[in-house]
């Protein structure tokens, strides 16, 4: 490796080194950014959360105790840890694009066919893949995140402990909301002008939106959209709801930190340092989600943020439509 980067230095003239050197300085600056970022959000963290995080480690204790007393074992943390990592692969595997054009789309085109062929007029002979194919792929892309962040976890969790109340378990109380909207305004507020600085970036505009068809019409745009948010809702159900509540209850306020492994994994693939500043949002969303034991806050700033980045890279590429059926 050292030697093919002194015969590449050796062989480029003096303004092809200096570009390697800014090039090579650039990636490097943009690779420790995150860590600025972690230094510099720990003491605001802290003063936001502290005490959120010190009541769920009392409450931890308190139920480590209590089962040590009376000698049961919680087996929640396990269970829920084994689902999270059965429904990841399964999305990896099974609801991305791979699995969609080698299955899914042969499947469609020939169900297409042969209505078409049998004179049948009904939805099989409208599906269009030369035309919608690509929504199609993102339809199945969101369907597979929100049943697998919702049903699978629901209908397994529900069958063993039949007595825990799924709205608890998912963070879906709205019970004490709206004193806390002042801290989800203080989170807009700081994400909302890093976005717009983001969206000057030569990758955002070229990864964002998904679906690349948004500008051809409003039903396009607003399709795409609908699937977009709702596999967000069913990621915070997941991550901040499902995943979050039972660990908390055991290991406290480690339960957090340990929901933002997968999480930041779910980004990989996504520009460098949107898959980096994941941390810092689970982070975030997980101690409110905590805080005000609901996710709908966190659903808020996570759509808030998503339907913006999506609108600033339409704005600054292809623009937005101007009809509302695709022609």
């Amino acid at each position: 490796m050292r030697g093919a980067v002194l015969h590449l230095l050796l062989s480029a003239g003096p303004r092809e080194n200096l570009a390697l050197f800014e090039g090579v300085g650039g990636a490097m600056t943009k690779m420790v950014l995150p860590v600025v970022a972690y230094a510099a959000a720990v003491p605001v963290f802290w003063l936001l959360f502290r005490n959120t995080w010190k009541q769920i480690d009392d409450e931890a204790l308190d139920h480590r105790l209590k089962l040590r007393e009376t000698g049961e074992r919680d087996f929640r943390p396990a269970l829920v840890l084994a689902i999270v990592a059965v429904v990841l692969t399964m999305q990896e595997y099974y609801g991305g694009y791979r699995f969609f054009q080698a299955y899914i789309t042969p499947w469609l085109r020939e169900t297409s066919a042969v209505a078409r062929a049998m004179g049948d007029t009904g939805w099989k002979s409208r599906i269009d893949l030369r035309f919608y194919g690509e929504l199609y792929q993102y339809a199945w892309w969101a369907g597979t995140r929100i049943l697998g962040y919702t049903l699978i976890p629901v209908t397994v969790y529900k069958l063993i402990y039949r007595k825990d109340a799924l709205l608890d378990v998912m963070a879906l109380r709205t019970r004490g909301i709206s004193k806390h909207l002042w801290i989800y305004g203080l989170l807009l507020a700081i994400i909302i002008p890093t976005v717009f600085v983001v969206a000057q970036s030569p990758d955002f505009s070229s990864y964002y939106p998904f679906y690349k068809r948004c500008s051809r019409s409003w039903m396009d745009l607003l399709i795409w959209e609908a699937l977009y948010l709702g596999q967000f809702f069913a990621l915070e159900v997941f991550f901040r709801g499902f995943m979050l509540v039972p660990l908390k209850k055991s290991i406290g306020t480690a339960a957090v930190f340990a929901m933002c492994v997968p999480y930041v994994m779910i980004h990989y693939g996504k520009p460098y340092l949107e898959a980096s500043s994941a941390f810092l949002a689970g982070v975030a969303l997980g101690s409110l989600a905590m805080k005000t034991r609901s996710i709908y806050g966190g659903f808020l700033v996570h759509g808030t943020v998503a339907i913006l980045m999506d609108s600033l890279a339409i704005y600054y590429g292809a623009g937005f439509p101007e009809v509302f059926w695709p022609r």
